[in-house]
């Protein structure tokens, strides 16, 4: 099959999913096309059967902001001509749904199918504003197949929109062979043998609620020798040196910045800490676990599907830096019971989340709207 995709490409969830599943389509020998204003931060060298094809900005004096819907749109219908694709695959509904709408509406030749995948703000946030709700529902209703991440997404969005139509539930993935590779070079080594690492990794926005991180770091640090490493960065990184400082415990915070491959940095882990005020899935705490890291998060969202609370890690409610802390005392002073989550927590994550199976269930989306062979007839090629 040959597939366009279109995701943002900075570090953010949905364009880590929409990258991976890219690689991984086209190892399994379907030809990919990304289709974005820059190239997906994960793509790097690109494989064999994956171009790249960049959204040119043009700037017109009659224009006070640059029509990148449109410019996307035109784009699509360029490289669907050019790769003869058949679906085009968004992940994010505003802009990319209506765009890839546009791009089939406005040459039905390419007789194109539209799949919409939604990752969580673009319900919950950018689509659910009025001025972009109304746009959102008709991306959603008109697309031609809608996968969610979670069942709480897609129940959120079929109340939130007043949706009745079919969605699949896909959940997000990883690659367990990518959690194996140590890095010991990645981040600065352990003062001592004994002193726990708690990681948290996000792109610091307010619903990420990193000063409960804090604070739940400074529990534990009153308990024994830990420190704290905030992987990431974004608008509330000042709040979370700040809340370290009043607390006493900035000497004991290690702020990395954004890193490409968090893999590796995950293995120099002890427990993750992930207080959201909500999550539509939670891919950080899934990639902590493929890691055989723990996770001490909230009970919010798609997490209660990700994490299984007393088996993977524990999960408080939103807010309750007491509780958590106290689970992640238990977790780093139980050796016994930190080396029991951590195997299940690998364990979980390779049987429910690979994207041996995940993938697999994209495909079967395409193979359906396409009436094509079923994803078991395809040739899987091992090269690439």
């Amino acid at each position: 099959m040959r597939i366009g995709i279109t995701c943002y490409p900075s570090h953010g969830g949905s364009g880590v999913v929409a990258t991976e599943l890219g690689k991984h389509l086209a190892h399994w020998g379907h030809e990919v096309a990304f289709i974005s204003y820059s190239a997906p931060l994960r793509l790097g060298n690109i494989p064999e059967r994956v171009t790249f094809h960049e959204v040119e900005a043009v700037e017109y004096p009659l224009l006070k902001n640059y029509p990148y819907t449109l410019a996307l749109a035109s784009k699509m219908i360029a490289v669907a001509r050019m790769k003869a694709l058949q679906v085009l695959h968004v992940h994010y509904a505003i802009p990319f749904a209506p765009a890839a709408l546009l791009a089939k509406y406005a040459a039905p030749e390419l007789d194109l199918r539209v799949v919409t995948t939604l990752h969580g703000t673009d319900i919950t946030l950018v689509g659910n504003d009025p001025t972009f709700k109304p746009i959102t529902k008709w991306a959603i209703e008109q697309s031609d197949a809608v996968t969610a991440v979670s069942h709480f997404l897609r129940e959120q969005a079929r109340e939130e929109f007043e949706i009745g139509r079919e969605m699949d539930v896909i959940y997000n993935f990883i690659d367990p062979e990518r959690h194996d590779r140590p890095c010991p070079g990645c981040i600065q080594p352990r003062s001592s043998p004994d002193e726990m690492t708690l990681m948290h990794i996000s792109n610091f926005r307010p619903v990420k609620r990193v000063e409960d991180v804090v604070r739940v770091f400074a529990k534990v640090r009153k308990r024994m020798p830990a420190r704290l490493i905030m992987v990431g960065d974004g608008p509330t990184a000042c709040t979370a040196l700040q809340v370290a400082l009043s607390l006493g415990v900035a000497d004991s915070v290690q702020f990395t910045g954004v890193v490409e491959e968090i893999e590796p940095v995950l293995q120099q882990a002890d427990l993750l800490l992930l207080p959201s005020q909500t999550e539509s899935f939670g891919l950080v705490a899934l990639e902590a676990m493929a890691s055989g890291i723990p996770v001490v998060a909230s009970d919010v969202g798609g997490l209660p599907e990700v994490v299984a609370h007393g088996e993977t890690g524990y999960l408080a409610p939103v807010g309750d830096v007491e509780r958590m802390g106290d689970y992640a005392i238990q977790l780093l002073s139980d050796h016994e019971l930190h080396h029991r989550f951590a195997h299940a927590a690998r364990q979980r994550a390779s049987e429910f989340f690979s994207y041996q199976q995940i993938v697999r269930e994209y495909e079967q989306v395409y193979a359906r709207l396409l009436k094509a062979p079923t994803p078991e007839a395809l040739p899987h090629f091992e090269g690439g």
